[in-house]
């Protein structure tokens, strides 16, 4: 119809007066884009963009998956087509530069090379050089990638850059260029294949399940622990899900995952919807760690702490990671500056019982210490009134004194002398001292916290 890229589109439209404009989106394209490069992943799990409308896969190992190059990309462009592209061109080369070339320039819409034969029969246009570079080639009569080739690359490095010639030699596959994939590739990961497409939820827990067996005895084998697991479940008609689930400390149990992925599963406000069923499904362990196989205690404390473990992951799962939280201790002399809220499934290890003095502490002490009315000898506290209750000491230990950290701001309660104290009804609690305070110099009482 002699319309052209870069035509201004009142021209356009004084040649064909239908024509309808739509304003261009480059968010929504790269969108796009990202969703065709997630359905990519099937056939490998290199896949990088290639900008501005394409995409690079490194089938390094894949082929043979799909009966050869031929079948992968017969297979990846009907799955394309099926996600709404309506022109695609492909071509598989030995390096990724040689195939954008072959992909963007070459005649035929598909092109399976192992040399360089046809990219040197492809226009200057191919080597992406600057306008005014290309330009130059023309003119001197370089149409053809062989025509520049077929010359010493001295020449060309001295007139443009040395850029130009590193293009050049990638094109033609003298030198090879990695791709960096959009998701880098997990230590450990599984899938399975499908020859019809599967929508039962039995089949596909126990498929996940299966999955998640096989990926537990991968990283035995390493010596690791999974941190992080994702299960990709990819729809026939190209849409894609993932579950993922974390968990506080390394593992590779199938049955810790699979109960974290049913609660997650659980807790989806969209659930896993199959349609017309699912034809791979796939398990990968995102995470892992260093994972020692230890005894478990005669006291059964190693096996409260795996409970804890499993107990924090399962509340992650079903509130979301950042609204469960433990408390973790901090090196710090003033007890309510001695404890910090912390994500729970971030602290994997028990600090608590590496401080010694906390076992003389209450396990919870007020935000704020209580003012109270003392009655005190020389030596310890006699009662105290605390909520207009009067607690008469029947046993006190002390005084333990704590003073200000000279390098942080000051708490407002100056040196503290602190006290264990159990009154004659069996009630302990731990009170303090204070001789100074913000509001007045005189020696004031407080109580800190209650002892369970």
């Amino acid at each position: 119809m002699g319309l052209t890229p870069g035509m201004a589109l009142a021209d356009a439209r004084a040649r064909l007066p239908k024509l309808r404009a739509i304003t261009h989106e480059p968010a929504a394209d790269a969108a796009f884009l990202a969703r065709l490069a997630d359905l990519a992943l099937r056939f490998t799990p290199s896949v990088a963009l290639d900008l501005p409308d394409g995409l690079a896969l490194d089938i390094t190992g894949c082929a043979h998956l799909f009966a050869g190059e031929a079948g992968l990309a017969g297979r990846l462009r009907g799955a394309l087509q099926d996600a709404g592209v309506s022109a695609v061109r492909l071509a598989v080369a030995p390096t990724p530069d040689m195939a954008r070339a072959l992909a963007r320039f070459a005649r035929a819409a598909s092109c399976f090379v192992d040399d360089d034969e046809l990219v040197r029969t492809l226009p200057i246009a191919a080597l992406e050089c600057g306008h005014e570079d290309a330009m130059a080639l023309k003119r001197a009569g370089l149409k053809t990638i062989a025509d520049v080739a077929d010359r010493p690359s001295v020449l060309f490095t001295a007139r443009f850059t040395s850029a130009f010639s590193a293009k050049l030699a990638r094109v033609l596959g003298e030198d090879d260029g990695r791709i960096t994939p959009l998701r880098t590739p997990p230590p450990c990961r599984t899938e399975r294949r499908f020859a019809e497409p599967i929508s039962s939820h039995d089949v596909i827990s126990l498929t996940v399940s299966d999955l998640a067996a096989n990926v537990g005895e991968d990283l035995r084998a390493r010596g690791e622990g999974g941190r992080a697991f994702t299960a990709t479940f990819m729809r026939s008609d190209g849409a894609i899900r993932r579950i993922s689930v974390e968990t506080s400390q390394p593992t590779r149990d199938p049955a810790v995952v699979m109960r974290l992925y049913r609660d997650r599963l659980d807790a989806l406000a969209d659930p896993l919807d199959p349609g017309f069923g699912f034809d791979m499904i796939r398990f990968e362990a995102v995470r892992t760690e260093p994972f020692a196989e230890s005894q478990a205690s005669l006291d059964a404390r190693g096996e409260n702490n795996d409970k804890l473990s499993h107990l924090v992951d399962r509340l992650s799962v079903m509130f979301g990671r950042e609204h469960v939280k433990r408390l973790q201790p901090v090196d710090s002399h003033i007890p309510e500056r001695a404890q910090i809220t912390a994500l729970a499934g971030a602290a994997a290890s028990n600090q608590w019982a590496q401080a010694g003095e906390t076992k003389m502490r209450p396990p919870l002490i007020f935000a704020r210490p209580h003012s109270i009315d003392v009655e005190a000898d020389d030596e310890a506290p006699l009662s105290f009134r605390w909520r207009r209750v009067v607690h008469h000491v029947a046993r006190a230990t002390g005084p333990e004194r704590i003073a200000d950290e000279w390098w942080r701001a000051p708490s407002g309660y100056g040196t503290r002398d602190y006290y264990r104290v159990e009154s004659s009804r069996g009630a302990r609690f731990w009170i303090f001292c204070a001789a100074v305070t913000e509001r007045t110099e005189q020696r004031k009482w407080f109580l800190h916290g209650v002892f369970p």
